[in-house]
């Protein structure tokens, strides 16, 4: 046996020695870190979700205003949804819709739409009506999972869209009948979050639940599943402002999930056996970001996820993280600095933390050195986009510095840097970054010329971030090829917002750039040339207050008498970013 196991050593390290021709960052690997991950293992999400809610039943999988949530209780609920989701008569690959914060329902309909055989559609919820029906027209969801809060939205949309059912939920649908009732009216009727509207036929989350749990758990029709089936469409701009669903299959994101796992082992190693893991899901469910390395990887794992609905309340983040030892905490830079300057920030106990993932924008280096001292756990920069699922790299977790750097590709992922021609440049020279591996996306939703501009021919996916390597495999970015802003990790395309502002009486012309933002990372600028003298600045704001979701919203307006323009035509942004 002893022969055996040391011919496969050798073998192992033979293949390591080949693989790092082709990835040199695998040097830099923390130990126990594997080159590739076996995604295979799980024929579908839903296989995988099913393990756990076997393995864990017993074991917290959520906890949401003081409310706990076992893996079984998961498992019951989200049959009975999906129970009642198969009796509207939706077929296999349907799309159906969330739009909802942090709340139990988010993971229950997910698992319950995966397991019926549907196609899982993020929805912001912030989204203003314009946005909805983009979405909800592009995707084709014929159902929607919708928190009451944003119902009015809506309702004045859906009937240009192909919805035809409506789920409602509240956000105390799942805290009992007592707690339950009065969140209800204090959210409804104290702090009026939930404006009047009128979407005749909804039908109400806990009413659905007791219908299908009527029919019981074996009236569900098992589709099956396969890798290749489509899970989620997660929606991401581009260049053109066009809004595209990033198709992400069971394999995609399973691969993300794993590769995440092994990511983590290296910083998870003092947990004691058995011990639980316990998440903060701060970010919210319908990004990718939370969707995958909470949600999913949560469930993976046995994981307690602590979820926050509101993270831009500082002060009931950190009311509610006291009332836990906390292992993991995903984040963007905004929330790690908004945190860490709070009055409040010592009343958690953070000596359990064992890793802080940044992502979603970069992380200052300032607010990583902050947060080092304030917690002694250093913050862990990764990379990653809608479209890989969403991460490619990382920064090793076991780290006891902050490097400025995106890290190393994920096991099974490469990387590569390209120049505009698509040719892959000499070591020492920047170029976008391009990525391979189990968790890059199919391609866009209906949209094969899109996808065609972002795949190469042997299957890499351009980034549009301009990188380099250096020595010892790590990549930075240093320059973004596309014009996306990029606003607290959500991205803005300013095509979309200049056709939004071009529609207002009394604009001429307009054109938005990114400008460095304290808080935000970046903020929207927009500069106007006037049609109207008598055009305002309020006038604009209000505007775009109705059209724009908050974060798309300009921070900074200015009107000048013309834009500057190469002898093309063609905006020169970097002008623009410039202060007058």
């Amino acid at each position: 046996m002893r022969i055996h196991g040391g011919k496969k050593i050798v073998m192992e390290k033979t293949k390591m020695n080949t693989a790092t021709i082709d990835r040199p960052w695998l040097k830099a690997y923390p130990v126990g870190v594997p080159a590739d991950i076996d995604a295979s293992q799980y024929p579908s999400l839903v296989a995988l979700m099913e393990e756990s809610f076997k393995r864990y039943g017993k074991r917290v999988a959520y906890s949401f205003m003081g409310k706990d949530i076992t893996f079984g209780q998961t498992d019951r609920l989200s049959l009975a949804f999906a129970v009642y989701l198969q009796s509207l008569g939706l077929t296999k690959g349907d799309r159906v819709a969330i739009m909802m914060p942090n709340v139990p329902q988010y993971p229950v309909a997910v698992a319950a739409i995966l397991r019926a055989g549907y196609v899982v559609v993020n929805v912001n919820p912030l989204y203003t009506p314009r946005e909805l029906e983009y979405q909800l027209k592009d995707s084709g969801a014929k159902a929607i999972v919708i928190v009451e809060n944003f119902a009015a939205a809506l309702e004045q949309c859906i009937a240009r869209t192909a919805v035809k059912h409506v789920v409602l939920c509240a956000m105390g649908d799942r805290l009992g009948l007592l707690k339950g009732t009065l969140v209800n009216y204090v959210v409804r009727h104290v702090k009026k979050m939930v404006p009047a509207f009128n979407l005749p036929g909804a039908v109400r989350f806990n009413d659905a639940l007791a219908q299908g749990a009527k029919s019981g758990s074996g009236a569900l029709k098992r589709p099956d599943i396969r890798p290749d089936d489509v899970a989620v469409l997660q929606y991401t701009g581009g260049t053109t402002g066009v809004s595209k669903g990033a198709v992400l299959l069971h394999r995609n994101v399973i691969a993300n999930v794993l590769q995440s796992e092994a990511w983590n082992g290296p910083a998870m190693t003092s947990m004691l056996a058995g011990e639980q893991t316990i998440y903060v899901c701060a970010l919210p469910l319908y990004h990718i970001f939370a969707f995958t390395v909470n949600m999913m990887l949560g469930m993976r794992t046995g994981a307690k996820n602590i979820l926050i609905p509101n993270p831009r309340d500082l002060s009931a983040v950190l009311k509610e993280l006291s009332k836990h030892k906390v292992n993991s905490f995903p984040a963007v830079n905004t929330l790690f600095n908004g945190l860490a300057n709070h009055r409040d920030f010592n009343s958690v106990d953070w000596s359990h933390l064992k890793v802080s993932l940044g992502g979603g924008m970069a992380v200052q280096s300032a607010v990583a050195k902050l947060w080092l001292e304030k917690t002694g756990c250093p913050i862990c920069e990764g990379y990653g986009l809608s479209e890989t699922s969403p991460s490619a790299s990382c920064n090793p977790t076991d780290s006891k510095v902050f490097t400025g750097t995106i890290g190393l590709p994920l096991p099974s992922t490469y990387f590569k840097l390209l120049d505009d021609a698509g040719n892959e440049v000499p070591q020492g020279q920047s170029g976008e970054i391009a990525i391979k591996g189990p968790q890059v996306m199919a391609g866009y939703w209906q949209r094969p010329d899109e996808t065609a501009k972002v795949m190469t021919p042997d299957g890499y996916f351009k980034s549009g971030d301009i990188g380099v390597i250096d020595e010892n495999g790590f990549f930075k970015i240093i320059d973004r090829k596309k014009d996306m802003i990029l606003v607290s990790g959500f991205n803005v395309y300013p095509n979309e917002i200049e056709d939004v502002v071009a529609r207002l009486d009394g604009v001429m012309e307009c054109a938005c750039v990114g400008v460095p933002d304290e808080k935000a990372g970046e903020a929207v600028k927009l500069v106007i040339v006037k049609k109207n003298p008598d055009l305002t600045e309020a006038q604009v704001r209000d505007y775009c207050r109705v059209n724009l979701t908050g974060y798309k919203q300009p921070k900074l307006v200015e009107f000048r008498t013309d834009l500057p323009k190469t002898p093309v035509g063609k905006i020169l942004r970097r002008e623009l970013r410039e202060k007058k």
